[in-house]
């Protein structure tokens, strides 16, 4: 093996594939995502607790051989701090939680353990998967937020200390760290995963999600999940027909960059011959935004009601949040979740031949500063509609900083917005 390789760089299927032909080795790859993790780890700060090298090669040699039959032969797992692990803690990004320990893991976790994943750590959350900042820094400026809630999970992947990790999505949760950090993110239909053992934000709203470095990693570890036939081979890509895209302005507060980057994108379809439809909503997706917000406050106040109970231990955001959904009259719930569901049938009647909706994953660039992690507006109206979404990775601003568009899919068909991603990808690449 050529050592000048930065072996961990390689995607989740890539290494998958390098030790089936004898290319690289488990522990090779092992060596490699620690070497990263001591080396970066100081400074970026993706991890809230983890197994040291010699606990981690301790742990896959004592059962080598199930490890090396295995689909994913060992190589390491990021977990967000709010999905449970028997064997680690799961603490929330709280101090209400501070050591609480699982006695089983969460089903996805599960799912991956019997795959031959192993848990490297727990990855850094905001409080209970909310606004209030843990200690990571984005790793393509250390001055900038990683975004939030998964700020670990995206860092760790956007940094190459792990091919892969799981986050959540109650508003941006996953897809705004994924473009502010440079990572490929992806969210699945409303209910396409099973989210026991995962704190509970707002029920109408909470996804699992998922972070790689390359669409086909987020294939592989969609099949595991699901429970489906997973292949590590190289997956197909399929160019869309026709894309609708929802420029910024449709949503909320846009940057110059991020409108360039968009118009770029809109542009390479373009000269690829695909049909490009301009989405003229009116106020229908920003009033999304309202709606979301509504539905989150209500729900949440009624989730962690435990945690209500010691307010001086909530940060002042999530205390308003609960305060808002006290005070929020139920009538106005529901008239948010009708709302919602109206938007989704009329969105996908405006083109019905549409393959997927192309828009900004995030407002701007990463912000300076990290008492905050951006602002979630991009992701709320697609997240109120339970739609599939992903972040598409590649694209920067003149500073080399990533700029994350996002690529939305009808409920259910999944499968179809990945290989749709993996083609857009390779065109904005």
């Amino acid at each position: 093996m050529n050592k000048s390789i930065d072996v961990n760089e390689m995607g989740l299927c890539q290494m998958l594939r390098a030790i089936e032909e004898g290319d690289c080795t488990t522990e090779a790859l092992i060596h490699a995502c620690f070497d990263r993790i001591e080396a970066r780890e100081p400074e970026v700060g993706a991890w809230q607790k983890k197994r040291t090298r010699d606990e981690y090669l301790a742990y896959y040699q004592a059962d080598k051989a199930f490890f090396d039959a295995s689909l994913l032969k060992g190589l390491p797992l990021g977990v967000k701090d709010i999905i449970d692990t028997e064997e680690m803690p799961t603490e929330m990004g709280s101090s209400i939680h501070a050591g609480r320990q699982p006695v089983e893991d969460a089903t996805c976790v599960a799912l991956i353990r019997a795959a031959g994943g192993i848990v490297l750590g727990k990855t850094v959350t905001t409080e209970f998967a909310y606004f209030k900042p843990g200690k990571t820094k984005n790793p393509a400026d250390l001055e900038r937020t990683p975004g939030g809630s998964s700020s670990g999970s995206a860092a760790a992947i956007a940094d190459n200390m792990v091919p892969m990790a799981l986050g959540s999505q109650t508003a941006a949760s996953v897809i705004r760290p994924a473009a502010y950090c440079g990572a490929i993110g992806y969210v699945g239909s409303r209910g396409e995963f099973s989210l026991r053992g995962g704190q509970p934000l707002a029920q109408s709203l909470d996804s699992l999600g998922l972070f790689a470095r390359n669409v086909e990693d987020i294939q592989l570890l969609r099949a595991i999940l699901l429970r489906q036939p997973a292949s590590i081979k190289a997956s197909e890509s399929i160019a869309p027909k026709c894309v609708l895209v929802c420029h910024g302005e449709s949503v909320g507060e846009t940057s110059p960059a991020m409108e360039s980057a968009t118009q770029k994108a809109v542009d390479k379809l373009k000269a690829q011959g695909v049909k490009v439809v301009e989405l003229d909503a009116g106020n229908r997706i920003k009033d999304m935004v309202n709606h979301h917000i509504n539905i989150m406050a209500w729900e949440v106040c009624r989730n962690l009601v435990i945690e209500s109970f010691q307010p001086n231990q909530l940060s002042d955001p999530l205390a308003t949040l609960m305060e808002q959904g006290l005070t929020m009259d139920r009538s106005s719930y529901v008239a948010s979740l009708e709302a919602v569901q109206a938007c989704r049938d009329w969105l996908w009647r405006y083109v019905p031949k549409a393959d997927a909706i192309l828009a900004p994953a995030a407002p701007d660039i990463a912000p300076l500063g990290h008492a905050a992690t951006g602002a979630p507006h991009m992701s709320r109206p697609w997240q109120a509609m339970g739609l599939p979404v992903i972040n598409v990775s590649g694209m920067k601003d003149e500073n080399g900083i990533p700029l994350g568009l996002q690529l939305i899919g009808r409920v259910r068909e999944d499968d179809g917005l990945l290989s749709l991603a993996s083609w857009l990808k390779e065109l904005l690449n």
